[in-house]
C-alpha cells in the first residue's frame, strides 16, 4: 500500500448486499479501509462518527436515496467526495453531479471505472494539499 495514498477509509453505501460485497471486496484487497451502509440514515451515522475520505453511493435506495445522503453529508463534511452509482443514469445522477459528485457510474459498472474514481479523489485531494502548502 502505497504511503502518500489520501483516500484511506471508503463507504460503500448501496441497499443490494451484491453490490456493497463486490466493491468492498475490491476496495479492501487494493489495501482501502471499507465500511458498509444498506441505505443513506445508516450512512450518515457512518459519515458523522468515522473520518471517511470517499463514499460510493446507489442514487435509488428506500429510506433516504442518494441525493438527500450526498446533501445532508455537506453539513457533516463539506469536502468529503462523492462517486453515485445507479442502474438508470438519469436527472438524479445530474442533480447529483450538481450537488458537487466526482462521477456517477452506470450499473452493472465496469471495475475500472471504480479504480478510476479512486485515481480522480487522490487527485482532488492532491489538489487541496498543494494548494494550502503554496497558501504557507
Amino acid at each position: 500500500m502505497e504511503t502518500s495514498r489520501r483516500v484511506k477509509k471508503v463507504l460503500i453505501v448501496d441497499d443490494t448486499p451484491v453490490i456493497r460485497n463486490l466493491l468492498e471486496d475490491l476496495l479492501n484487497s487494493e489495501g482501502y479501509e471499507v465500511l458498509c451502509a444498506p441505505d443513506g440514515i445508516e450512512a450518515l451515522k457512518i459519515i458523522e462518527e468515522n473520518e471517511i475520505d470517499l463514499v460510493f453511493c446507489d442514487v435509488h435506495m428506500p429510506r433516504k436515496n442518494g441525493l438527500i445522503t450526498l446533501k445532508e453529508s455537506r453539513a457533516i463534511n463539506p469536502k468529503l467526495l462523492f462517486v453515485m452509482t445507479d442502474s438508470l443514469p438519469d436527472e438524479m445522477a445530474k442533480s447529483a453531479q450538481r450537488e458537487g459528485a466526482i462521477a456517477c457510474i452506470s450499473k452493472p459498472f465496469d471495475l475500472e471505472e471504480i479504480r478510476d474514481s479512486l485515481h480522480r479523489a487522490e487527485l482532488i485531494y492532491s489538489k487541496e494539499e498543494n494548494v494550502k502548502r503554496a497558501e504557507l
